[in-house]
């Protein structure tokens, strides 16, 4: 059973939208699909048009208990923790591949859901998805112990065991993305999983327990809850709840970290950001142009790791600030299922208003700004043209808070240090970059920068064997790589009299 379409959106599927059957979205647990016990229902906006597609069901906090009650039980008395790495591996591997062999319909239930441009949803999204499911599927044959040594007459060894009941709670920014982040490794390690996704985007959740399912994830394995924060919140109280992921703001997220220490939940939280591109005097300039337009426009701007901060050394800071304002006029904002749109609408209309509001602000302070392309003609989706805000100072609320949108800010410096201090001058610390033709300036400032990952003449290239996350505010622990198969298990040791 999947979230399905409301009367009077039939002509969605001409616009090269996806069909979603007729009938009502359901919770997913203990491996059925049922009716949630507040009977309320929440709709889903495409954001392209402003207009419902669907409804999900609301679940609320007896709807969580029934899912970590499901899951629970499946890691207590299943076979899933039980089960040998490697099979849970082949089990993965398989979900991978159905993914893949649904790639073009989960695709547009992304779009739909989101508004990001279909191309991205295809090759950013769901490719990423299905080789994040891959990766740990192919890392848990790797998951053991090892035998320790030890005074006589005793020996040792260590098991690597799971966690126990984890909730993965996500964003609604990329949604199949930072939920298989989660959902991959959880798996892998032999955990079981509630899954509550954004309440703005819950289509490709659903759709992704009847690919686990398909793929022979037991029933209660995998268990999906969709709606608001009484949901989120009684996951995040449980006692059978033994670690809580959560991908989102740093104010849900410190939030999210007092209440799991009450019970001493194991937690990983990856949270806002505010990167900070450096571009440096003697860089690729139009390369580095490129790069920064590219940092802040992909994905709407709707990106924690967005370099949402141009640092611009002295000598080209003018060059660079024109050639910035020159390049936002021509990025293709438009509906999202158009083949050739860059930037697509804000994800909701709260997240559209929020954009706004800085950017009223911005115009009110006297700012030189320099907009890009205009919303489509007549649309009333959720569109806000990308924009660059230059001369802005560094303790004004465009350089310090996340605005989470196409707005970039531009500022100069005069020199390495300054650049690194201006850089570091956020509560933020999850993405930084900087363009440089010199190898050894790039290793120096590269060592400097308070970020958990850092980009050399690139942006938001991300790799699912490389490990990222924040540090200051922007959270801890990290997901990717086999780092993020470590947030999922705990070490045993067993010792043995041999007397």
């Amino acid at each position: 059973m999947t979230a399905t379409t409301n009367a009077g959106t039939g002509n969605t599927a001409q616009a090269g939208r996806p069909d979603i059957e007729v009938g009502a979205g359901r919770l997913f647990i203990g491996g059925q699909w049922v009716d949630s016990r507040t009977d309320d229902r929440r709709e889903v906006v495409d954001p392209s048009t402003g207009t419902s597609v669907t409804t999900v069901a609301e679940a609320g906090a007896d709807d969580a208990e029934a899912a970590t009650g499901a899951a629970r039980r499946a890691f207590d008395e299943g076979p899933w923790a039980a089960m040998g790495a490697r099979e849970r591996g082949r089990v993965l591997l398989r979900a991978a591949e159905l993914l893949r062999g649904r790639a073009e319909e989960f695709a547009r239930l992304e779009s739909l859901d989101t508004g990001k441009p279909i191309v991205f949803s295809r090759t950013v999204d769901i490719a990423t998805s299905a080789e994040m499911i891959e990766y740990y599927g192919s890392l848990a044959a790797g998951i053991e112990g090892a035998v320790r040594s030890t005074a006589a007459p005793m020996m040792a060894y260590t098991r690597r065991e799971a966690l126990g009941v984890v909730a993965a709670i996500t964003p609604f920014n990329f949604p199949l993305i930072l939920s298989t982040a989660k959902i991959g490794p959880a798996l892998a390690a032999g955990n079981t999983v509630v899954h509550k996704p954004a309440e703005e985007t819950p289509l490709t959740a659903l759709r992704l327990a009847e690919v686990l399912q398909e793929a022979g994830v037991p029933d209660g394995v995998f268990n999906v809850v969709t709606g608001g924060a009484p949901a989120g919140d009684a996951l995040v109280n449980d006692p059978k709840v033994d670690k809580v992921a959560f991908t989102g703001s740093t104010a849900v997220g410190r939030s999210i970290a007092a209440a799991a220490a009450r019970t001493l939940k194991h937690v990983t939280v990856e949270l806002g950001g505010k990167g900070a591109n450096i571009i440096f005097a003697d860089a690729d300039i139009e390369a580095a142009v490129r790069t920064a337009i590219g940092g802040i426009v992909f994905n709407t701007g709707q990106f924690c790791m967005a370099g949402s901060r141009v640092l611009v050394e002295r000598p080209v800071y003018e060059d660079v600030v024109k050639a910035l304002g020159e390049s936002v006029q021509y990025v293709p904002v438009g509906d999202p299922f158009d083949e050739g749109t860059v930037v697509g609408p804000m994800a909701g209309s709260r997240h559209r208003d929020k954009v706004r509001s800085f950017l009223s602000r911005a115009q009110a302070d006297g700012l030189r700004i320099l907009g890009g392309t205009s919303a489509p003609e007549g649309s009333s989706g959720f569109y806000v043209s990308p924009t660059v805000l230059a001369d802005v100072e560094q303790s004004s609320a465009y350089v310090q808070e996340e605005i989470f949108g196409p707005v970039l800010t531009v500022q100069p410096f005069d020199t390495d240090d300054e650049a690194v201090r201006l850089a570091n001058d956020t509560q933020f610390g999850l993405a930084a970059g900087l363009q440089t033709s010199d190898v050894t300036r790039a290793h120096r400032v590269a060592a400097r920068l308070r970020a958990g990952l850092v980009w050399v003449n690139t942006w938001g290239v991300l790799d699912v064997a490389v490990p990222f996350g924040g540090v200051k505010q922007s959270g801890y622990g990290r997901e990717c790589g086999p780092e993020g198969l470590d947030e999922y298990l705990q070490t045993k040791s067993v010792l043995i009299s041999m007397a």
